[in-house]
């Protein structure tokens, strides 16, 4: 019995090593470790497909405008012209209309200034062209703004050196990007006077 029981012990304490050296020669976490590793982005902000153009530019605006604009106008302005093309985001294009429905590109213009306070009168792009103030250097890419394309044809706001809202008869108020299409279409850049903006949001 006593040698039994003797034998017993000496099994146990052979093996003991090799339970004890199990964990130290296979992990006990067998997760792969591609599951460990944070997603990274294929591609920056910015350049989502177009069918998700929202998105992208609700990113942009609902940031605070210190952050990611250099703005013609002070910061309170700059965030009720922001608010404005917000809450006009996707409302379709339609010639001569000025909402809340439809939109046409200076209707859009004048509306998302006359609810940041600005007094103007409803008018066409080329009378905006003729009426409104020269921006001139880093000022024409500026965040506010008014940049203007085919022959006084087309208006819209510049958000900045790389693109500007607008009211497109396709997309309704988006964003489009400089690049391409529109940069060969500019004919220039004018600023809404702040003289004309209520005295407390100058």
């Amino acid at each position: 019995m006593v040698a039994t029981l003797a034998a017993t012990s000496v099994v146990s304490a052979q093996e003991r090593p090799r339970v004890v050296g199990i964990p130290t020669s296979r992990p006990i976490a067998t997760a792969p470790t591609s599951s460990l590793k944070k997603p990274v982005l294929s591609s920056p902000v910015g350049v989502e497909p177009s069918e998700n153009p929202a998105r992208v530019t609700r990113t942009a605006l609902t940031a605070p405008a210190s952050a990611l604009f250099s703005s013609t106008y002070g910061s309170l302005v700059s965030s009720l012209l922001i608010r404005g093309i917000e809450t006009r985001w996707g409302i379709p294009y339609r010639l001569g209309s000025t909402g809340p429905n439809r939109y046409d590109c200076s209707g859009f213009i004048w509306s998302v200034f006359t609810d940041a306070g600005f007094d103007f009168p409803r008018s066409s792009a080329r009378n905006y062209w003729d009426e409104f103030e020269p921006a001139e250097g880093a000022e024409r890419f500026k965040f506010g703004t008014l940049v203007f394309f085919n022959k006084l044809g087309h208006v819209g706001i510049v958000a900045d050196e790389n693109g500007f809202y607008h009211a497109s008869r396709s997309n309704g108020i988006t964003y489009s990007p400089f690049s391409g299409y529109w940069e060969k279409r500019i004919t220039g850049f004018r600023k809404v006077p702040s003289s004309i903006a209520p005295s407390n949001l100058r």
